[in-house]
């Protein structure tokens, strides 16, 4: 039985929870030993169930997910919660989480944790985990955003995306950004599986051998990336990347998408640019790196070549990455972008709406 990283990450919080059901946890703990590759039979004694039991939560896994488990339980009733925290609920989900909290997206546990301690709003992460699929909330998969406070957010959103949509005839797009810090981690042998109550957790050692930081630059047009691995993140590195993105595409005017960041706006930069009109710089809206297209591809290195990588220097770490890079501009397709900025703005626009709802319900 195949899971996602994220099935079964979701999957080992039910059945390590105290806050289920023991019954809704064994189901848990048979789908995963399933997932393992474990046999029927040893999975059945395992959870102490019958091999039809076995089939069936799998089935049952397999047709609803995590809902499927839930069937048929007895027991304690579900959680008596107001409408105005449901709807908090939902809509913290739907933003990205304050940028303090070093978080990239929620999950159960970590909103929480956040409401209790930031609003004190008591829910277990089971509470919010029927509400996301209630609700088909994806705060891992789907892109959230906060509201950004930059006071020209419209003119930029309408820039970028026009370029996205209807860059000019002949000329060059090129989405940047620097992805900081990528740690070189040496994950060792799992240790001995430790048994508790049926179940088991395995632990790894974990030995850091330094970071890198990765400029990379991808041609919107033709999704080809281009990137280089520097050991600090400075205005002079910068600039030397920069120089490299763009000699491919020497005489020809090019759009370059970035963030505002004050190595992006340094005299030397802005010294080039003055020397090579033909390099126009679109700066993204303030805390709004969402809409910059490198951000994507950062998204998909990081799943699929970084994130479960095991490597012993910072040298075969930035092996890996241009190793991902070759590989990825071998059959490189270029990022369909489908919302107008008209689209973007509207959304935005209805979750302020919200949220100021929200408040003036919450302070009656």
């Amino acid at each position: 039985m195949e899971l996602s990283i994220e099935q079964a990450a979701e999957l080992r919080e039910l059945a390590n929870s105290q806050d289920v059901a023991a019954v809704l946890a064994t189901r848990a703990r048979i789908v995963l030993w399933s997932h393992e590759g474990r046999r029927r039979m040893d999975v059945a004694e395992l959870a102490g169930v019958s091999l039809p039991t076995v089939d069936r939560w799998k089935a049952r896994y397999a047709e609803r997910g995590l809902a499927g488990l839930e069937g048929d339980q007895r027991g304690a009733g579900r959680e008596q919660v107001t409408p105005q925290t449901r709807s908090r609920v939902i809509a913290l989900t739907r933003m990205s989480p304050p940028a303090d909290s070093g978080l990239s997206h929620w999950s159960t546990r970590t909103l929480a944790r956040y409401l209790k301690r930031a609003e004190g709003v008591v829910v277990s992460w089971h509470y919010i985990a029927r509400i996301w699929r209630e609700e088909k909330l994806q705060p891992h998969r789907s892109g959230t955003f906060k509201i950004s406070k930059d006071p020209a957010f419209a003119d930029k959103v309408a820039d970028v995306v026009g370029l996205y949509l209807a860059p000019p005839g002949g000329a060059v797009v090129l989405s940047v950004d620097e992805k900081t810090q990528i740690q070189a981690l040496d994950r060792t042998q799992p240790l001995l599986p430790v048994a508790f109550a049926a179940t088991e957790k395995r632990t790894h050692d974990y030995v850091r051998h330094g970071t890198t930081n990765l400029f990379a630059a991808l041609n919107v047009g033709t999704g080809e990336v281009i990137g280089e691995c520097r050991p600090t993140r400075d205005s002079k590195n910068f600039l030397a990347f920069m120089k490299k993105a763009v000699k491919p595409h020497k005489g020809k005017e090019i759009h370059v998408v970035l963030d505002n960041l004050s190595t992006h706006t340094t005299p030397e930069v802005k010294a080039w640019l003055a020397d090579n009109p033909n390099i126009h710089f679109h700066f993204t809206p303030v805390g709004s790196s969402w809409i910059n297209q490198i951000e994507t591809w950062f998204g998909i290195l990081t799943r699929q070549s970084i994130r479960r990588g095991t490597f012993a220097s910072v040298n075969v770490l930035i092996t890996q990455i241009r190793n991902y890079i070759n590989s990825w501009n071998a059959d490189a397709e270029p990022f369909t972008w489908a919302a107008t900025a008209g689209e973007i703005l509207a959304k935005v626009r209805l979750v302020q709406t919200n949220i100021k709802k929200l408040v003036d319900n919450n302070a009656k």
